[in-house]
């Protein structure tokens, strides 16, 4: 039987050229955008390189100062010295990485600028995040109790400031007037990666800035490592005592807040989906799956009108099988696997569209160092995402379809 409404569906898309193009199109069109997007947050919220240990990680990045009865407040990264004070401290981490966000710093090579993205890190960043070192090796606590003028640099720095050279380590590259010894070069890392990237690593003690002062904001985010994922309750719970425990590092201050979070809440937790008790990851969830279903209604609604259209079109068959005894289980189920199978045509196309936009994207360069793939979860999910789009198409058409009596669908 099967085999039979193959047929008779193939037959049924040869049969209008333009509708078939238009349904495919919005099938392959609607698969393709979701498939692209998805593989973007894959991409940032997933354990890649050089962020390997984000599941047994908790992420500090902001930190806030309050006066409730003043009504204002500070927020942002914090500084060295609440960094060193209270987070490097911390007992239950096996690890913990402080690292500045990055800064566009400048240099010149042959009278041409170049932009080179700064982070400052400490040693034990180097344990923390998981880089590919082409060559040398990552600066460590020596040479950051030394105040050496160190650095390790991306691979996309070192031809872009060296040229086609086999080795740059212990040559020295100068940016905003500061000229550094090369220990390492790593592959390059997506500027998606917030945490972890940069053009250019140098110890903290390189800064430009005074690292003494009191103030508790600053430049700086920590990344909290345990040593398995079990640690991260209890990481979670002695950086809170540590928090509750600070003073105001302000005299206009009343209340420090900061939170030790996984990776993806702690970037809810400055959004808007911020709730009253931290970051809202249901409605996050809820968000993006009401954004999809949107995204996939008006295709829908589209094809449920061509179908109807089509199924208008065939109601003279449809009496003829009637008055020869077909139910309209029968019809129903006819309509409804033809519709998926157009609707599995379109998502070969959608995936195989998919990959060449994947891959263009990835060698174009459009966002640096990025390599965006279609991972089994992402198919999965929009294999499944076009059943119920296939599901959604056919059933009312169908519905309408086993409804027409037979002498009034001979008529038409």
């Amino acid at each position: 039987m099967l085999k039979n409404y193959f047929k008779i569906a193939i037959a049924v898309l040869k049969r209008r050229k333009f509708f078939t193009f238009i349904s495919l199109f919005g099938i392959a069109f609607t698969l393709t955008i979701l498939i692209v997007a998805t593989a973007f947050v894959d991409n940032a919220v997933s354990a890649n390189y050089p962020e390997a240990n984000r599941d047994r990680s908790l992420y500090i990045n902001m930190l806030e100062q309050r006066n409730p009865e003043k009504g204002y407040s500070m927020n942002g990264p914090m500084s060295y010295h609440y960094a060193s004070t209270y987070i490097s401290t911390l007992k239950t981490p096996e690890k913990v990485a402080l690292g500045t966000m990055f800064t566009p710093t400048n240099t010149y090579v042959a009278n041409k600028k170049l932009v080179i993205d700064l982070k400052l890190t400490n040693a034990e960043f180097w344990d923390v995040m998981q880089f590919h070192f082409l060559e040398g090796k990552p600066y460590g606590q020596q040479q950051i109790a030394n105040s050496e003028l160190v650095a390790v640099i991306s691979e996309e720095t070192k031809q872009e400031y060296f040229g086609d050279v086999a080795s740059v380590v212990g040559k020295t590259i100068e940016t905003d007037n500061v000229k550094y010894k090369v220990m390492g070069v790593v592959k390059s890392v997506p500027v998606t990666m917030l945490v972890s990237y940069a053009d250019m690593y140098v110890p903290y003690t390189a800064s430009k800035t005074n690292l003494k002062t009191k103030s508790y904001n600053g430049m700086f985010m920590a990344v909290l490592m345990g040593r398995t994922k079990a640690d991260l309750p209890k990481m979670k719970a002695e950086y809170a005592s540590v928090v509750a425990k600070v003073p105001p590092g302000d005299a206009e201050m009343k209340q420090v807040i900061s939170h030790a979070d996984k990776y993806l809440e702690s970037f809810v937790r400055s959004s808007p989906l911020r709730g009253k008790d931290g970051p809202n990851m249901s409605m996050l969830y809820l968000v993006l799956v009401v954004f999809v279903l949107l995204f996939m209604l008006l295709p829908t609604l589209n094809l449920v009108n061509i179908n109807i259209s089509r199924i208008m079109e065939r109601s003279s068959e449809i009496g003829v099988r009637k008055a020869f005894g077909a139910s309209s289980g029968t019809l129903i189920g006819q309509f409804v696997v033809e519709n998926l199978i157009l609707t599995a045509i379109g998502t070969v196309i959608g995936v195989a569209l998919s990959f060449f936009v994947l891959q263009y994207i990835n060698s174009s360069g459009m966002i640096a160092n990025i390599h965006l793939t279609i991972n089994f979860t992402v198919l999965l999910y929009s294999v499944i995402a076009c059943i119920v789009f296939g599901l959604l198409s056919g059933v009312y058409p169908a519905w309408r379809m086993s409804r027409l009596q037979v002498v009034a669908a001979l008529k038409a």
